[in-house]
């Protein structure tokens, strides 16, 4: 019931969703380019459409009064990123403990140009042992491209150049160059 008014509210925006997510139990997903607040909003109707259970870390200004709840419910976990913790280990750990824990994450960390993505998300599905799914928001097409998912070998200098070649070709709601992978 929900996943058609998600699917309708998808195809009333103009969007559609080229792809699909795997049939794993676990994976993590990242999703860019994130150049928008729009993202998000995409982001929540295409896992609606796709009738998902997708959770998200997010800074942690967002899960204060009066929209805390709201994020919670729909999934959200707040990161504190003023302090230095140990986030691969604590959420690899949330892996191990929910054999159905999925997660969607922005490897830029924010909506502004950056010069190197951040690898946590790398350094947890290489840990948890859990596929990386490549989802990018692409606004020229008004399109959710989902490719398939890829087990992470260890070889992160190979595996991110070929994830951030596959964003090259997406087109965020303000694009931005996509960063080389430097190690």
């Amino acid at each position: 019931m929900f996943q058609l008014f998600w699917k309708g509210l998808l195809k009333l925006i103009g969007w559609k969703i080229s792809g699909e997510l795997p049939n794993d139990k676990q994976f993590i997903a990242i999703v860019a380019p994130h150049t928008s607040n729009w993202d998000f909003i995409i982001g929540v109707i295409a896992r609606g459409a796709l009738g998902a259970k997708v959770n998200f870390l997010g800074k942690h200004q967002l899960f204060i009064p009066p929209w805390g709840w709201f994020f919670r419910a729909i999934g959200g976990t707040p990161v504190d990123r003023r302090k230095s913790n140990n986030l691969v280990d604590a959420v690899a750990e949330l892996f191990k403990t929910n054999p159905n824990f999925r997660l969607a994450l922005a490897p830029e960390g924010t909506r502004s140009p950056v010069s190197r993505w951040k690898t946590g998300f790398y350094h947890i599905a290489n840990k948890a042992q859990v596929p990386i799914i490549t989802v990018g928001l692409d606004f020229g097409r008004k399109t959710v491209v989902i490719a398939e998912g890829k087990m992470p070998t260890g070889d992160i200098r190979h595996e991110m150049n070929e994830i951030v070649d596959f964003y090259r070709s997406i087109q965020g709601r303000h694009p931005k160059v996509i960063p080389d992978y430097i190690p």
